[in-house]
């Protein structure tokens, strides 16, 4: 039996690997704290649940689903778009929901990308941008961010290869917690312009800021549909994880060669799913509030943490994560072996996101508070404070 050698060479993914990790040291009777996946802890708004349980009693979401979402949904979705962000969309043919972004993510490139071509991936960054063009027979080009930088591409210093076709970007971003302002994300969209590339921007995150900052969507730029695709996702806005519902908006060209891929790989969302969907975006906005809050709680925690050990950690604007430097001596994959071995605590080492990632971990903030402080405590005594 010989496998494909896109399978034979792509890597495991790290967090089924943590997973694993995980499920080892358990064995061992080790009472494991995870601050290592992004899942959020706190329930889904009820709201969002009624009609989940409303929709999946009624027959006629048991059927197939429309290959391209519920009209509903699209309409839905392009609602909230012109609410929180001020953009305009075209339900018909700027909006596709998706199996969650993960899916559509790893999906792009097959509309994309022939075996040869290049995708530019930011350096670190979240996996699936790499192993997406992988699959679809292309290269990953990265281009490496700079905490200098406030881990922002140098445009400028960015070298676009022959057969260049997609750039990936991700603000708030996943690992960094880094973000972007509509300053940045003009530049990104010019940058793509220039070099005839798509700008496929994951904006999972948009709506996890804190310090008064608000994540903006790159379609508030003047022409960017013509370039651009945004991701999004219930799952961090709605703590909707393992509902599996995303969409991607922006350039009509784009989103009909994504929906098209789609049609022949899958059979669409469920559309009790769907309309629960609906529901979430549709309906109130004002428990995102206090959501922020126990997010913000937490990362100053982390943050406080590490500072009184001796790290000198700005406290982040967006994301769920905290993306930690190591102490002096270690590697990413040495500290995270570390404090699995002393403490009990999981953290994904920042090779795991890409070269650049090297010298870093990510520390995730969906924890249940007592539990975060609990892992912290440990942390502080196996660091020896």
């Amino acid at each position: 039996m010989k496998l494909a050698r896109r399978i034979e060479t792509l890597p495991p993914y790290l967090f089924a690997e943590i997973d694993r990790r995980i499920a080892e040291v358990r064995a061992t009777g080790v009472d494991v704290i995870s601050l290592g996946v992004g899942d959020p802890d706190t329930p889904t708004p009820a709201h969002v649940v009624a009609a989940l349980r409303d929709a999946a009693e009624d027959p006629s979401t048991h059927r197939y689903p429309s290959y391209f979402g519920l009209a509903e949904l699209r309409r839905a979705i392009a609602g909230w778009y012109r609410r929180r962000f001020g953009v305009s969309l075209d339900p018909d043919t700027e909006v596709l929901p998706l199996i969650g972004s993960k899916e559509g993510i790893a999906h792009l490139p097959l509309a994309f990308v022939d075996p040869g071509d290049r995708v530019l991936v930011p350096d670190p960054a979240y996996p699936v941008y790499d192993i997406g063009t992988r699959l679809a027979g292309g290269e990953a080009v990265p281009f490496a961010l700079s905490e200098e930088r406030g881990f922002l591409p140098d445009w400028e210093s960015v070298a676009v290869p022959a057969r260049a076709k997609i750039a990936w970007l991700n603000y708030p971003s996943n690992p960094t917690a880094a973000v972007a302002g509509l300053a940045d994300l003009s530049r990104a969209v010019d940058f793509a312009r220039a070099n005839d590339l798509l700008l496929a921007y994951d904006n999972a995150y948009s709506e996890i800021t804190f310090d008064g900052f608000v994540a903006p969507s790159v379609l508030e730029i003047e022409g960017a549909k013509d370039v651009a695709v945004e991701f999004h996702s219930l799952s961090k806005t709605f703590n909707m994880t393992g509902w599996r519902c995303g969409f991607v908006v922006g350039s009509p060209r784009a989103i009909e060669a994504l929906g098209r891929v789609k049609t022949n790989l899958d059979s669409g969302i469920f559309n009790a799913v769907q309309r629960a969907g609906i529901a979430a975006l549709d309906g109130p906005q004002e428990f995102l509030d206090g959501l922020r809050d126990v997010y913000r709680r937490r990362r100053d925690a982390v943050v406080k943490t590490f500072n009184e050990l001796g790290w000198s950690l700005q406290a982040p604007r967006g994301s769920v994560y905290v993306w930690l430097p190591v102490p002096r001596g270690h590697d990413s994959a040495s500290f995270a072996t570390l404090l699995l071995d002393k403490a009990g605590v999981v953290v994904p080492p920042g090779r795991g996101y890409g070269e650049a990632g090297e010298g870093y971990v990510r520390v995730s903030l969906t924890v249940p508070g007592a539990r975060l402080e609990e892992a912290l405590g440990r942390i502080r005594t196996a660091l020896g404070a």
